[in-house]
């Protein structure tokens, strides 16, 4: 079976990693894929936003099947021209993709069929949203309704902090463009986060374990939203009993309710969701695997991922085996210094090789220069993950050997899966 997988992102090198690993795979293809995808699929200079482009070299590579891989392709409708053409793609449709693509639509749909989240409101109009702010005590969420890359939420501690968040999106210097042209307040929930991915045809519904990133710059979660720093699975803190409630009033009611609607969900659903003393409630649901969250799931798949994606496209997810490692799972990401705001490109980056046996090297912000050596290429640079039949093991090996690679102004956060952040709360 030849694949192509979009995207370009450690999670799309982990994804790639574990393609490779089925017996069925023919050949494999990733655009634009990195530095470090080059070695298990041949890269195709495209872009994962030039859906046309990808259309086409699908056609010329005769592909049995596209793995999508970030929301963007997503969001624009690859899954769709693709079926136009005839050709299978692991991913939701536009119409469905909505539920990440728009915060405003996914907020809706949560309300109508009684999915547990926060209060909130939308707003197009700057004063309007304001108003509504100065109207309410407490703090306040503020988000951007369209895609971000991850950096569309503003946590808000004062009534000024919101107040400044809203003057970002909307007005003269809107930093998120269409993005941020809708703006949904809500109310500020108090609790541990947790991601829930599934896998799902529309009608089955296969859940994979629990996990938990790691979204602020900085260690003791200060510092600006990234992309991801870090991430690991399970979350020994999570009460048993809350994990079939989130898989049935969360990921299976909103499965339910896109059919319902006439936009079936294929593909990987990932709702955030928050722990709140009232319950499980949701923060915003995802179109795809997360990142870094698939990089510490994947390794812990015993089960054929080509196996699960093809039974997912022909409905027939029921029939999948899906099993799961009982390992724990630590993924720790170096960045460029400067992410999530400017940073330098271009630096070579040593000791790749020199990481431990069955430690894991997913690239990103890689690229190849002309003698082959790997340099910098964006903000989130490689994600180091490491298993072990215990979280504190997995630790203590992430760590051990994010130490052995080097390159100039590297940072990482020290404290991704501490134990006092992971101690089960009784």
């Amino acid at each position: 079976m030849n694949v192509l997988l979009v995207g370009s992102g450690s999670r799309e090198h982990a994804l790639a990693w574990k393609l490779r690993q089925s017996p069925r795979l023919t050949d494999l293809f990733l655009a634009p894929g990195n530095g470090g995808t080059a070695a298990l699929a041949q890269n195709i200079p495209i872009p994962a936003a030039d859906t046309e482009a990808l259309c086409r070299a699908a056609i010329d590579a005769r592909v049995d099947l596209v793995v999508v891989g970030p929301e963007v392709p997503l969001a624009a409708g690859l899954v769709d021209r693709l079926a136009v053409q005839g050709i299978a793609a692991f991913g939701p449709s536009q119409s469905a993709a909505r539920i990440e693509s728009s915060k405003a639509f996914a907020k809706d749909l949560m309300h109508r069929h009684d999915i547990p989240t926060a209060r909130s409101a939308a707003f197009t109009s700057r004063s309007a949203a304001r108003d509504y702010v100065e109207a309410r005590a407490g703090s306040h969420v503020v988000k951007a309704d369209g895609l971000a890359a991850g950096k569309g939420v503003f946590v808000c501690d004062s009534t000024e902090e919101a107040l400044r968040a809203i003057d970002l999106m909307i007005g003269e210097g809107a930093v998120f463009g269409p993005s941020g042209s809708t703006v949904i307040i809500e109310e500020r929930l108090i609790g541990r986060e947790v991601s829930a991915h599934a896998f799902t045809d529309g009608f089955t519904v296969a859940p994979m374990p629990f996990s938990c990133d790691y979204k602020r710059a900085f260690d003791g979660n200060e510092g600006p939203n990234t992309g991801g720093m870090g991430a690991y699975s399970p979350p020994l803190w999570l009460d048993e009993p809350l994990e079939p409630l989130i898989h049935e009033s969360i990921t299976e009611a909103a499965v339910r309710a896109m059919r319902e609607e006439g936009s079936p969900y294929r593909g990987v659903l990932y709702p955030g969701v928050i722990i709140t003393p009232e319950g499980p409630r949701v923060l915003e649901f995802n179109a795809r695997f997360g990142d870094p969250e698939a990089q510490v799931l994947l390794p812990r798949l015993k089960s054929d991922l080509l196996e699960i994606c093809w039974a997912v496209v022909n409905n027939r997810l029921s029939d999948a085996e899906i099993e799961w490692t009982t390992d724990a799972c630590a993924a720790v990401v170096i960045a460029s210094g400067g992410y999530p705001d400017a940073y330098e490109t271009g630096l070579p980056i040593a000791g790749l090789n020199s990481v431990e046996p069955g430690v894991f090297v997913f690239h990103a912000g890689t690229a190849l220069s002309d003698d082959g050596t790997v340099i910098t290429s964006g903000g989130r640079v490689l994600t180091v993950v490491a298993s072990a039949p215990t979280l504190p093991e997995a630790r203590a090996a992430v760590y051990r050997n994010v130490q052995r690679i080097h390159f100039s102004r590297a940072y990482y956060r020290r404290d991704i899966a501490a134990p006092a952040q992971d101690a089960r709360v009784d």
